[in-house]
């Protein structure tokens, strides 16, 4: 039987090539294998701060740079198997606007949280917490399990 999937429903995941957003990789895809979602992993990448415009062909270098290491840690997550649930996309923006935005009619967002970084004092990663903040969508965020 075939399970014909409702516009909109999926499952959003955020890969910045840490290990705690491959966990969350790994995590989101079990859980579509459970409910018959797709899985959107979504990397996102922005432009360096410098004075005036960069030249176009920086901005498409960028967005293959991170479209190369979205299909590397899909493929490290996974054995070399990409699973059929899997769609990849290379989005320029910041991360945090991006993973909502992308999220706005999905079922669940997925994040990894590499702890705190230069605040010993935060729980949740800048990313995390704007997430957990401004989706409207349930949020899971998952802790890279080797720290």
């Amino acid at each position: 039987m075939h399970r014909v999937t409702p516009a909109g429903k999926r499952i959003v995941v955020g890969v910045d090539g840490s290990p705690s957003s491959e966990q969350a990789l790994r995590w989101a895809v079990g859980q579509a294998r459970l409910t018959g979602d797709p899985v959107d992993a979504v990397i996102c990448w922005t432009l360096p701060t410098v004075y005036g415009r960069a030249p176009m062909s920086v901005d498409r270098e960028l967005g293959r740079a991170a479209g190369k290491v979205l299909d590397q840690v899909v493929a490290r997550a996974f054995g070399g198997v990409r699973p059929a649930e899997v769609r990849t996309t290379a989005v320029p923006g910041n991360a945090a606007e991006v993973l909502v935005e992308r999220s706005r009619e999905a079922d669940l967002l997925v994040v990894g949280n590499r702890g705190p970084g230069g605040f010993g004092a935060a729980l949740l990663g800048s990313v995390c917490q704007y997430c957990a903040q401004h989706a409207t969508c349930p949020v899971v965020v998952l802790r890279d399990s080797a720290g």
